[in-house]
């Protein structure tokens, strides 16, 4: 697993660099994992590395990266590596976005043939600097792997394209199997943990895909342990239903450093459990939600489950 220390945090996110140090309580058991030493690890390391693509799963140090590296399941992450937004719970970095590179989605479609992937998340950094916050590119993306590997199914997570006319129309045109956009916390934690954005904007932008593809299948996911209480993240719940969401994730907020925002505490696995039980009674036909949940972490497995559920609820109506 990827770690960083205080000082990568004032290098890669020097606008937190004034911020006093909130420490991390002690893990407990259920949120450990092993560091990856997996020969197949290192072989989806280096074919990042020869077809110079970045990845969510070392950018934002997710805790799983041993478990699906292994499996050579690797989430892209497209548009550079450097982050127009300053949210206080992300560890990708901040600052002057890279120059955009035009050759880019073909190389994320190479990926994808050479890792054999059945279904393959692409997400992005926040591009508040282009004019259609690279909505294009996230299409030409999707084509890429469409051409590459046709048999793959594509998810993507995109950012809300705030103030970005037109964008989420040029994603949803491009036909991903699954368009998902995390709404991260609850709205009282937006001006905190997202200063950059906007909730009610980010659940209209989730009811607008679906409206514009109704056959589409759409995803949210949801940090928890940021300081929320369980009727706000009920209220989520149920403001994600009436946008016709269908694919709830809820996962636990780890601190990449003590710089970020503070880590309020780690909730158990029995209270996951409960909230996956009530997003389904709430009309979710899919909800993941443990301590390691994350948007992409068994998400092949799981748009299997989800288009199964969406079969099954068809016949019973």
């Amino acid at each position: 697993m990827t770690t960083f220390s205080p000082a990568d945090a004032v290098l890669r996110h020097p606008e937190k660099a004034a911020r006093p140090d909130s420490p991390s309580p002690r893990k407990p058991a259920w949120i450990r994992v092993k560091a990856p030493v997996a020969p197949e690890y290192h072989n989806t390391r280096r074919l990042m590395r020869d077809l110079r693509l970045n990845t969510v799963c070392e950018e934002a140090a997710c805790p799983n990266i041993g478990e699906c590296w292994k499996d050579r399941h690797a989430t892209m992450m497209i548009l550079g590596a450097v982050c127009t937004r300053a949210c206080t719970f992300c560890n990708v970095a901040t600052g002057r976005p890279d120059q955009l590179d035009p050759h880019e989605p073909e190389r994320v479609g190479e990926a994808v043939g050479k890792l054999g992937l059945r279904h393959i998340v692409v997400t992005s950094v926040d591009r508040d600097d282009l004019e259609d916050g690279g909505a294009a590119h996230f299409a030409r993306t999707i084509a890429a792997i469409r051409a590459a590997s046709p048999e793959t199914t594509i998810e993507v997570l995109v950012p809300d394209f705030l103030r970005k006319e037109g964008a989420i129309e040029t994603v949803v045109a491009a036909r991903p199997d699954v368009l998902n956009h995390n709404l991260e916390t609850v709205p009282r934690l937006y001006a905190e943990v997202r200063p950059g954005a906007r909730y009610f904007h980010s659940l209209r932008l989730l009811d607008q895909a679906k409206r514009l593809d109704p056959t589409g299948f759409t995803k949210s996911g949801i940090m928890v342990g940021l300081g929320e209480d369980r009727a706000e993240i009920l209220q989520v719940m149920d403001d994600l239903r009436a946008a016709q969401v269908d694919f709830l994730t809820i996962g636990q907020y780890l601190q990449p450093t003590p710089k970020h925002h503070a880590l309020a505490r780690y909730v158990t696995p029995e209270e996951f459990e409960g909230y996956r039980r009530q997003a389904l009674g709430k009309g979710f036909l899919m909800v993941s939600a443990s301590p390691l949940t994350r948007s992409s972490y068994h998400a092949g497995d799981d748009f299997a489950r989800l288009r199964a559920a969406r079969i099954a609820q068809s016949q019973a109506t």
